[in-house]
């Protein structure tokens, strides 16, 4: 782990500790005295993945823009910083993965930073109004831990297994997603779902916001544990790596 921790690294430091692993900074570690695994950012876990042999897990750039619109509930498209600057209307702005600006409503282009690369891969969707966030670690395609992360755009963070009639409801969305989409994840992997507002009348409908790294991922207050079990999938030997797995391995 980095040396600057955040809630969830000391979490998932603790528990570590109690299953007999050794928990380490990264800028202390000189070499592997056994399989190493990595929890935090996308820099430094390429720097260090070659030297001690561990293998980070990740969706494509373009997964959630490929989804049939059946799970995403709005247009997505991929394009690039320079399209992003182009765009003259309010739009949804986010990068796929490494988290290099802001996702967030942009007015216009010009709320973009100049300073970005022109070819950064961003996502672009209409804008929509999600009333709840769930942030869900999925390992082999099936929910490990979960929880709530937001609602109406504001933080507030709940355990999943208490909210027992949405919790059924997101099982049952993730099942369809899975079983439509299930190959083109990786088997460790966070997704994010939200009850998007329908426009037009009242109610909501489940969608997928986005996909993300589990081994760089906030747990909110998902059961530490269970968090870990997927992050040690998708962050660990590369020797370890299942063949439908090799994929999605970080270049």
């Amino acid at each position: 782990m980095p040396g600057r921790r955040t809630s969830t690294m000391e979490l998932l430091g603790a528990e570590a500790t109690g299953r007999g692993m050794a928990v380490q900074a990264a800028e202390e570690v000189s070499a592997a005295a056994g399989p190493a695994y990595w929890y935090g950012g996308p820099v430094a876990g390429a720097r260090l993945a070659g030297r001690l042999g561990f293998a980070l897990l990740e969706p494509a750039d373009d997964w959630l823009a490929e989804l049939p619109e059946e799970f995403t509930g709005r247009p997505v498209r991929t394009a690039t910083v320079l399209d992003a600057w182009a765009i003259d209307r309010p739009t949804f702005v986010k990068p796929p993965r490494d988290k290099s600006f802001p996702a967030d409503v942009y007015a216009d282009g010009s709320g973009l930073s100049s300073d970005l690369d022109p070819a950064t891969p961003v996502l672009l969707s209409d804008v929509v109004t999600f009333a709840a966030e769930y942030r869900l670690f999925l390992l082999d395609g099936q929910i490990a831990a979960g929880s709530r992360y937001a609602v109406f755009g504001r933080l507030d963070p709940h355990p999943l297994d208490r909210h027992g009639h949405i919790a059924a409801e997101i099982a049952e969305f993730v099942d369809r997603l899975v079983a439509a989409t299930g190959p083109t994840l990786p088997s460790a992997v966070v997704v994010d779902v939200g009850q998007l507002l329908d426009t037009y009348r009242p109610g909501y409908r489940w969608a997928v916001m986005e996909a993300n790294m589990a081994w760089f991922s906030h747990a909110y207050a998902a059961d530490p544990a269970r968090v870990l079990n997927v992050v040690l999938r998708a962050a660990g030997p590369r020797e370890d790596v299942k063949p439908s797995d090799l994929p999605f391995v970080r270049p």
